[in-house]
């Protein structure tokens, strides 16, 4: 990891490696994070998932889903090839759409405390309805808190296109 010295680096262990074990079960315990360098500026971090798969609690049956995050990192960032393998991880987990994208943002925030984040999860449609559930969360006492309100309260309003169907 050029640019980077031994502290900076964290604890990250995935990236790079040759040996990758992908997990059959839901596991966030995949999850690493690295140092924010850049913790006094406000900016945005989006991870697409395009290829998100789960399945469904009652049919057993696959659900497939682009998944949105976008951040509002604090002290600590989500290393992105652990991501891949946490979202991976969802493969065999049986929960509901909406669950999904709530474990999703909650495994995130215990993970790194993000000032902001949101998650949205665009499933493909089964059996003529498509579901997509959004969550968000903002950091208590910031001004976040309140930009998470303003967006949730006007989520979808002017929805824009969609393009995984």
């Amino acid at each position: 990891m050029t640019g980077r010295n031994e502290n900076e680096k964290g604890s990250i262990t995935l990236l790079g490696n040759q040996n990758t074990k992908y997990s059959q079960d839901y596991s966030p315990e995949v999850l690493e994070t690295f140092p924010n360098k850049h913790p006094d500026r406000d900016y945005f971090v989006k991870f697409n998932c395009p290829e998100f798969t789960s399945l469904c609690p009652i049919t057993g049956q696959p659900d497939f889903a682009t998944i949105y995050i976008s951040y509002v990192p604090n002290v600590k960032m989500v290393e992105s090839k652990s991501l891949k393998l946490y979202l991976f991880s969802f493969r065999n987990h049986g929960d509901f759409h909406e669950d999904c994208v709530n474990i999703i943002m909650n495994d995130l925030i215990k993970l790194m405390e993000p000032k902001y984040i949101e998650v949205w999860g665009k499933f493909l449609p089964r059996g003529g309805i498509s579901i997509d559930p959004y969550c968000n969360y903002g950091m208590a006492g910031t001004k976040w808190e309140q930009v998470a309100w303003e967006r949730l309260s006007k989520h979808d309003m002017f929805p824009e296109d969609v393009n995984n169907r």
